[in-house]
């Protein structure tokens, strides 16, 4: 369904970049119509990435790659019921089983499109915290895993838990800088942290 909805407009390989806008245009219209709040949340991971790549003074084509890469980062939750969504974090075994396939499944959504190419580790490892992973047997650690997926893991902590789709978990700006600082050097890269709570101010 998916694919045949990305392959409509015309012109849409004419050119790489616009290849790239289009598809994250309509999968974010898709998201939009699944889940607000997880469109809401799509659009600030990507501000709060961008952010860091700008403040870490990446490259302009890689900030830009990080920016498309962070608005599809759970573009594999369409496939994920509403309901076990909006229940996140507090999941069984099973409905947990599910959730983790999600970062897998959003690169394998778009892994045919050549334009999608370079994204593709950053949607598919956006989760993968030195060892401790959602995906297995995934696993990386470290500088193993792509920077951008490193920079979107940070940006979509601190998003999730200022604002979770379960409000009862939901964190000052405060504690969450606090936990991220924690978690620097051990879940998140330390670099990126810095970098963030700089931007943070």
């Amino acid at each position: 369904m998916f694919m045949l909805s990305l392959m409509q407009p015309s012109g849409l390989y004419e050119l790489e970049k616009d290849s790239l806008e289009a598809i994250s245009a309509q999968l974010l219209q898709m998201i939009q119509m699944k889940s607000y709040h997880l469109y809401t949340h799509s659009i600030q991971v990507s501000n709060y990435a961008v952010s860091i790549a700008a403040k870490m003074g990446l490259p302009l084509n890689e900030i830009e790659q990080i920016r498309h890469a962070a608005l599809l980062h759970d573009v594999g939750l369409l496939m994920v019921p509403n309901a076990l969504i909006q229940k996140s974090p507090y999941l069984n075994k099973q409905e947990m089983s599910k959730y983790k396939q999600h970062a897998a499944s959003g690169a394998n959504m778009i892994e045919n499109y050549p334009c999608c190419q370079q994204i593709l580790p950053y949607i598919r490892y956006h989760h993968e915290k030195n060892g401790m992973a959602l995906v297995i047997p995934n696993i990386l650690r470290g500088a193993n895993i792509p920077l951008g997926a490193r920079i979107i893991a940070v940006a979509d902590y601190y998003d999730t838990t200022v604002n979770p789709s379960t409000e009862f978990w939901a964190k000052t700006k405060a504690k969450a800088k606090e936990e991220l600082f924690s978690a620097s050097g051990s879940l998140f890269d330390p670099d990126v942290v810095k970098a963030f709570i700089d931007v943070l101010g």
